[in-house]
């Protein structure tokens, strides 16, 4: 299979083709959602509360970024991989432009992902030849200043908002926009006034694609979730259903058996 570019997810909005995006932070996941067919896969900064066990994804570094980056651009061979720049990377254009440049040299994704309004950075990049994701809605590098991970948009008023912001940075020349925690309406009318797609993650059913964090979608996560998160399995409790049974067959004595053991005989 080639490699998935943003002219292709160009023409599955023009043909109406439901598509997927899911966050990979090591290399095997990576590798199993490649050969999945999971056309586009998102190093979140998320990777700092399900990777790392902070709270938020604030204290993530580009130094951690560009590691796992690296690392699952290198399983990755059909899915297009996007970087996210975290908190604190991009305060300037000096500083979003070196380090967006860093996710695709140093760790060779394929394109940037940023959260809100930075038009001016957004156009730098795309003129040096990095693709920009877009990001609005709840943006949780805005945390503190959202006070906390809240829907965003519950207005009239503030949906006319998101509208113009997702036109600007249409027009600054995002590939694609990720749209979060936003009521179904907000998303839907966002969906239509953009030629390039949207990909939602707990914005409803008419974006142009969907996104989960795969930690969330799997069920490694215990903790609770957003409603709009679906466990598809729930390895949570396999895992520990595993660890319990080895630990207890050690105990007995029962592992390691003849069948995993080494019987040579010595001469």
């Amino acid at each position: 299979m080639s490699r998935i570019t943003i002219q292709d997810l160009s023409s599955y909005k023009s043909r109406g083709e439901r598509f997927t995006m899911l966050t990979a932070y090591d290399y095997l996941t990576a590798t199993i959602f490649d050969e999945t067919g999971i056309p586009l896969i998102l190093v979140g900064d998320t990777l700092g509360i399900f990777v790392q066990g902070h709270d938020t994804t604030l204290p993530v570094t580009m130094d951690a970024m560009v590691y796992h980056c690296e690392i699952v651009a290198r399983a990755v061979h059909h899915a297009l991989v996007i970087g996210d720049l975290p908190f604190g990377s991009y305060t300037t254009l000096e500083e979003g432009v070196q380090n967006a440049g860093r996710l695709i040299k140093e760790a060779g994704v394929q394109a940037v992902k940023l959260e809100g309004r930075h038009d001016q950075l957004i156009q730098r990049l795309t003129q040096n030849g990095i693709p920009v994701m877009g990001h609005l809605g709840l943006t949780p590098q805005s945390y503190h200043q959202l006070s906390g991970n809240k829907v965003q948009a519950r207005t009239t008023a503030a949906v006319e908002i998101l509208i113009q912001d997702a036109l600007a940075l249409e027009d600054a020349g995002i590939f694609a926009l990720l749209l979060e925690a936003i009521p179904s309406v907000a998303a839907h009318d966002i969906t239509a006034a953009l030629k390039i797609p949207t990909i939602g993650i707990g914005a409803g059913p008419d974006c142009d694609g969907q996104v989960l964090v795969s930690t969330e979608m799997l069920g490694l996560h215990e903790g609770q979730s957003p409603r709009f998160v679906k466990q598809y399995a729930q390895l949570h409790r396999h895992i520990t259903a595993a660890a319990k049974c080895f630990a207890e067959e050690v105990r007995e004595g029962d592992y390691p058996s003849a069948e995993h053991s080494y019987n040579w005989v010595l001469k």
